[in-house]
């Protein structure tokens, strides 16, 4: 298993954890013996995913509000995201399954790549520590991170409306708040932003920030901004991927034999 040990830059001390990680249950089922599957480490991999992935996007974007980081954190471990990372090391080709499910397109299937990236986080995780987990994790997903600011009007809808109307030279929305209620562990504000005299949206919120969040998120949908914003729109370039190390891959069936010495001798 050097060769997946070498794409993910990690060499495991244990590794049964490994091939556990790479085991699909349809192996087990096949087989019908007592058989591991990485569905444990798939439950572990993904909170620890999770973890690694919300505080990065806590610490890159100080300020946004807590729908917004969900947003983007959505977009890093959504079932496509996980199927691209899978794909980046070619983990498909090293999984361990049965004849049947590999007959039918198991290697290339969404959902078990997204599951084997999960499993083989929560693997590393197991065998190391979490700073080393997370230096892994975080090389894993570099591409899908580097482009997380380009969609300004979700991640902050407020600097962007804000942006959007400086461009034309006159000065900057202001929000005013139109209601706030319920009791005090509860409540709920309701904000307004203007521009020139005129509403542009209206939003509410559990804070008076989330309000006037939300306030500028519609302002945003509204036909005059659409007029400014497709004058002062820039698109940022597109991160470029740090270069790989050449790597020679093995066929499926060779990476497979490899995992099945590893169950054969623990």
């Amino acid at each position: 298993m050097e060769a997946l040990e070498a794409r993910i830059h990690y060499t495991f001390k244990n590794p049964r954890l490994l091939a556990e990680a790479l085991t699909h249950p349809s192996l087990a089922y096949e087989t019908q013996g007592p058989h591991f599957d990485n569905q444990r480490l798939e439950f572990l991999g993904d909170a620890v995913l999770q973890l690694i992935l919300t505080r990065k996007i806590f610490l890159l974007f100080p300020g946004l509000d807590e729908g917004s980081m969900t947003k983007l954190r959505s977009q890093l471990v959504s079932r496509t995201a996980l199927q691209r990372y899978a794909q980046r090391i070619e983990l498909g080709a090293y999984l361990l399954m049965g004849k049947g499910e590999a007959a039918s397109g198991g290697r290339d299937r969404p959902s078990t790549l997204a599951d084997a990236v999960e499993a083989l986080v929560g693997a590393i995780y197991m065998d190391s520590t979490l700073d080393e987990a997370t230096t892994i994790v975080l090389q894993l997903c570099r591409e899908e991170i580097a482009s997380l600011d380009l969609d300004q009007e979700h991640l902050n809808p407020k600097g962007r409306l804000q942006e959007i109307l400086q461009a034309t030279g006159a000065p900057s929305p202001s929000y005013e708040m139109l209601d706030q209620r319920g009791p005090d562990h509860r409540k709920e504000f309701v904000s307004r932003v203007f521009w020139q005299g005129e509403a542009l949206g209206t939003g509410q919120g559990s804070s008076k920030k989330l309000a006037e969040t939300a306030a500028a998120r519609e302002a945003l949908t509204h036909p005059m901004v659409l007029r400014l914003c497709s004058k002062a729109r820039s698109i940022l370039p597109p991160a470029q991927p740090e270069p790989q190390p050449p790597t020679t891959p093995l066929p499926a069936a060779a990476r497979s034999e490899e995992v099945s010495e590893l169950l054969a001798h623990p």
